[in-house]
Parts: structure tokens; C-alpha cells; sequence
């Protein structure tokens, strides 16, 4: 898995969720999550598996994400949190948060205790409108969530992915990923750069 879910990254997302004044009980639920995404987020687990913590688990990170409700589009953002790559996922967040109607964060920035980090990515995954991925070779930071991107229909058709392009080396990355690549840019989803300069001009091409 990566390394998605480490803790105390350098900077967040510009927008701030709303905070809860108190946790909601699963009986409860929470007013401030639509119904039509409780019911994405259930039917998204086992309905046998799902615990009482586990509800209230769901329910804590989905009112969190207030902006994305709020917002006409909204970007996961996912990448390396190793200390150098961070820096340019985070000009990436930046860059897409400078937008009036948008908000961009990464997975980190939904809190919580998750036993199984696949599942916080598809419940997350489910709500946004686009998921992004920063790739940088070894680690490129999202392998597993790559194969969810490309192996789900419903976020493959809403992913974008942003490559890093390094000078005498054809292929970096190995061909499994090199494979991953060739069908984002077969859909014209693939954005290249080599600079942090590209990169931020790469962000804002992004629809």
C-alpha cells in the first residue's frame, strides 16, 4: 500500500471543513452529510462488516468533507507524502483551491482511525467529482490506488493523472505503470511535466 495514509504532512488544503460540535451517533446521523452519500458509503462495505464504530467512523469523515458538498468541483488529490514530493503535491492542492468554485485536498486531511486505508479511498473517491494523481518514480506514491483508478470504471472515467518526466530515462516507472499511463493519455488524461513550473501549469489545465 502507500503511503497515503502517513501522518503529520507539511501544509493542507486551503479550505477549511466545517467542524463538528459533537461526534454523531450512528442512530443520529449526521445533517450535515447528504442522505444519497451515507447510502454511497454503506452500500460501499459489507453491510455484515459494518460496526457501530465503524458507522460512526463513516460518518465522522464525511462531515468533514463539507466543502465537497458545497463546491461544484472537487479534487482528490492523491500522490508521495515522502518530504520532497509533499512540497509539490501541495503547489497542486494550492493551485486548485485558487479556484472560486473548488476544493482540493488530499487523503490525509480526512482524519480518523481507518483499519483498512482502500476502503477510505473509495468511500472519498465515491464523492468527489475528480481524483487526481501526482506520479513521481520510486515510490510514485499511489501504486494501489492506480490499479483502483484504472480497474473501476467510475473513477477511471473521472481521473487525471500528472506525470513526472525525467531526462534520460525512458521508462522510469516500469511497465506495469508505463501501462497505467498509456490509458489516461489514450483519453487525453494524462498531463506531463518535469518542472515544478510544469507542474503548476499542468494543475491548472485540469478541467
Amino acid at each position: 500500500m502507500s503511503n497515503e495514509d502517513s501522518s503529520s504532512p507539511n501544509e493542507g488544503p486551503s479550505h477549511e471543513a466545517p467542524s463538528a460540535s459533537s461526534e454523531p451517533s450512528a442512530d443520529e446521523g449526521d445533517p450535515s452529510v447528504p442522505e444519497d452519500v451515507l447510502t454511497s458509503a454503506t452500500e460501499r462495505l459489507d453491510a455484515d462488516e459494518i460496526t457501530l464504530a465503524d458507522n460512526e467512523e463513516i460518518l465522522h469523515a464525511m462531515s468533514e468533507l463539507g466543502p465537497v458538498y458545497e463546491m461544484d468541483r472537487s479534487y482528490f488529490v492523491l500522490g508521495n507524502y515522502d518530504r520532497e514530493p509533499i512540497r509539490r503535491l501541495n503547489l497542486v492542492v494550492d493551485r486548485l483551491n485558487r479556484r472560486s468554485d473548488a476544493y482540493a485536498f488530499r487523503m490525509v486531511d480526512v482524519r480518523g482511525e481507518w483499519d483498512n486505508s482502500i476502503q477510505k479511498f473509495c468511500l472519498i473517491a465515491d464523492l468527489v467529482t475528480s481524483l487526481v494523481g501526482v506520479a513521481e518514480k520510486e515510490p510514485s506514491g499511489f501504486l494501489v490506488e492506480q490499479g483502483l483508478l484504472v480497474g473501476t470504471e467510475e473513477y477511471f472515467e473521472k481521473s487525471h493523472v500528472l506525470k513526472r518526466e525525467y531526462e534520460d530515462k525512458d521508462h522510469p516507472f516500469g511497465w506495469m505503470q508505463d501501462g497505467v499511463f498509456e490509458l489516461f493519455e489514450g483519453e487525453g488524461r494524462l498531463y506531463r511535466w518535469r518542472t515544478e513550473t510544469d507542474l503548476v501549469e499542468a494543475a491548472e489545465e485540469l478541467p
